[in-house]
């Protein structure tokens, strides 16, 4: 089946005050809300908030057109690690600094950052080790504002990937084909991002 993803953004105050020991039972909530059939309908794409009425500080946010999958966001990643070396240095860094916080494992794949407290996933110091959701991506509000603001220097230089982008790093047929579903990937990770940094929340990117 392979890898999925469930990305929620969290009010991270309220998710610390939470007991520790009933974290996980509302992360999984949050995932997949235990409502009776057809009394919470799914989008197709986009935030939903609350992710649960039993989580009413977190929203989850629907990619399009990926099923679930982690597979787009890795060939996203991969074909940013073919053409960053072709990009405009303006938009390398800044773009560097919004995948790397997401997606990408950097330049050095043994130096990757995984976003944790620690190598035992524990969202705080205080938790127990955890036992489940794993976590892909653990972004505090701070770091969620740090990736808005790499965003803001990067998209307005996007475009100017294009050209590097299909000669470097299509993939026809692939979950990233081409420069325009690598770039429509790349903002919903913005709508992501923006919305969660308006907020003052965190990010979590979850799978089971």
């Amino acid at each position: 089946m392979g890898l999925d993803i469930t990305v929620l953004a969290v009010d991270w105050e309220r998710l610390e005050r939470t007991p520790a020991g009933e974290r996980e039972g509302l992360l999984y909530e949050a995932m997949d809300p235990e409502d009776e059939p057809g009394s919470w309908p799914e989008p197709e794409e986009g935030w939903v908030f609350p992710a649960s009425p039993k989580v009413p500080f977190s929203g989850r946010y629907e990619f399009r057109r990926t099923l679930g999958s982690y597979k787009p966001h890795f060939w996203a990643a991969d074909g940013w690690d073919r053409a960053r070396g072709f990009a405009d240095p303006a938009l390398r860094e800044p773009l560097d600094g919004f995948l790397r916080g997401l997606i990408w494992w950097g330049p050095d794949p043994d130096d990757e950052d995984d976003g944790l407290d620690g190598a035992d996933g524990r969202l705080f110091p205080s938790d127990p080790a955890p036992t489940g959701p794993r976590r892909l991506l653990v972004r505090r509000p701070p770091e969620v504002l740090s990736l808005a603001a790499h965003w803001g220097r990067a998209a307005p230089r996007l475009e100017g990937l294009r050209d590097t982008y299909d000669a470097r790093a299509a993939r026809p047929g692939g979950w990233v084909p081409d420069f325009d579903a690598f770039d429509a990937l790349l903002r919903q990770w913005a709508e992501v991002v923006d919305e969660s940094a308006r907020r003052g929340w965190g990010l979590l990117g979850l799978t089971v």
